[in-house]
């Protein structure tokens, strides 16, 4: 038993001081580097840019165009309605609609709708009419009338006459400068950028305080960790919300509120589809998962969400890990080239893994027992157990060290500028 009397209790008062001397050469250190090394400094040019608006109006739209197709809803978006509705069942109300609507009944239109008819689908035709007035956007100095880029039902903006609307878009664009650019060398109008410096310096920190547990469990350790998990849980669930709600959810179930509010080049084939209600429906339950009361709401959507994804990842596995093994061992064991040589490595390698599964399958044919042949092969199974395995093992340690010399490289180059 241990003598609480004689047996020594160590200070916590020197282990404190040991503390405040590191994090005063560590402040120190990094002092010095900001001066001597100019460590952390990043040097920007900003240059502007510049887009105007245009505008151009048509007062004869005359267009007939499937019901629900992108043109259709681009033009009622802009003003155009809807005049007249015509279905077409066979070639001969193509030809028809043809004769009588001319030019309003363009040629793509006519292909699209005839290779619909052709299935055996019938195709209900709307003719848009009226006034629309749209809008494009250009760099500043560029002419609309020499611009390929897309404006009315995709047509090219050379197409149509255009007015400037008197409003333009500027922002900077800001690109940094390689750091070890010399003074002299730097572009005219290049300055120290401030928050770049604060963020390269900020990097700096946090890595060296994560690789401070190399020491032992300590404060900086704790505080670096607890800001990459909260920095990762808060981006993750924005990421999530955008590309899962916004991108998958409301641009087809609310298409017109999603490109007037964060994606303004949502293509107009977009359009509401009913079916997405049943993922809205489902993650509202899910959310119940909060209510004091309702939390057994949430249980219905978990299971299906766990049931697909198993189903989903079933699929996948059965072909990678499944069919694929053994489609890459049921080869040619006698490799030729095209002009019919034998190729002496591919056959070796070949015969070297069908080997190698047979024998791992004998280790785990257990129905016999492992003596004699069906031992030394079983053995040799192990063997090539042992290899996969240490081939793995090894790949995860090259995988760790990588992201070790990236930080390693980060901190000699991009912070202390030494390399």
């Amino acid at each position: 038993m241990t003598d609480h009397t004689t047996t020594p209790v160590p200070d916590a008062s020197s282990s404190k001081v040991g503390w405040i001397v590191v994090v005063v050469l560590i402040i120190v250190g990094m002092f010095a580097a900001g001066f001597l090394l100019d460590a952390g400094k990043v040097y920007v040019v900003s240059q502007e840019q510049s887009w105007t608006e245009y505008e151009s109006s048509l007062s004869d739209v005359d267009f007939w165009l499937p019901a629900g197709s992108r043109g259709e809803r681009e033009l009622a978006h802009y003003g155009a309605s809807a005049s007249e509705t015509r279905m077409l069942s066979s070639k001969a109300d193509v030809s028809a609609l043809e004769k009588e609507a001319g030019a309003a009944f363009s040629e793509e239109i006519r292909g699209s709708v005839s290779a619909s008819i052709d299935r055996g689908a019938s195709v209900e035709m709307v003719r848009m009419t009226g006034s629309v007035t749209f809008t494009g956007w250009l760099p500043t100095g560029q002419e609309p009338a020499g611009a390929v880029a897309p404006s009315l039902m995709g047509r090219p903006m050379s197409d149509f006459t255009w007015q400037a609307t008197g409003t333009v878009s500027t922002w900077d664009v800001t690109s940094s400068l390689p750091y070890n650019l010399p003074a002299d060398q730097r572009p005219e109008g290049a300055t120290l950028s401030t928050s770049r410096t604060v963020g390269i310096w900020l990097s700096a920190i946090l890595t060296l305080a994560i690789m401070s547990f190399l020491f032992g469990d300590n404060v900086f350790y704790k505080t670096a960790e607890a800001i990459l998990v909260g920095s990762s849980a808060g981006y993750a669930m924005a990421y999530a919300f955008y590309t899962g709600i916004v991108d998958q959810l409301m641009v087809n179930l609310f298409p017109d509120l999603v490109r007037d509010w964060t994606s303004p080049g949502l293509p107009w084939s977009f359009t509401w589809d009913w079916v997405y209600l049943i993922p809205a429906v489902l993650g509202v339950m899910l959310v119940c998962r909060l209510l004091p009361k309702g939390g057994w709401i949430a249980r219905w959507p978990l299971a299906f969400i766990i049931g697909a994804t198993a189903g989903f990842r079933l699929t996948s596995h059965l072909e990678s890990d499944f069919l694929l093994q053994i489609k890459q061992t049921i080869t040619t064991l006698w490799v030729e080239n095209a002009t019919g040589d034998f190729l002496f490595w591919p056959s070796m390698g070949a015969v070297v893994i069908l080997l190698g599964v047979l024998l791992c399958l004998v280790y785990f044919f257990f129905s016999m027992e492992h003596k004699g042949v069906v031992g030394k092969a079983a053995r040799g199974g192990i063997f090539v157990l042992m290899i996969t395995f240490g081939a793995a093992f090894g790949l995860t340690v090259m995988g760790r060290i990588t992201l070790l010399t990236e930080r390693f490289d980060f901190l000699f180059k991009d912070w202390l500028h030494l390399m």
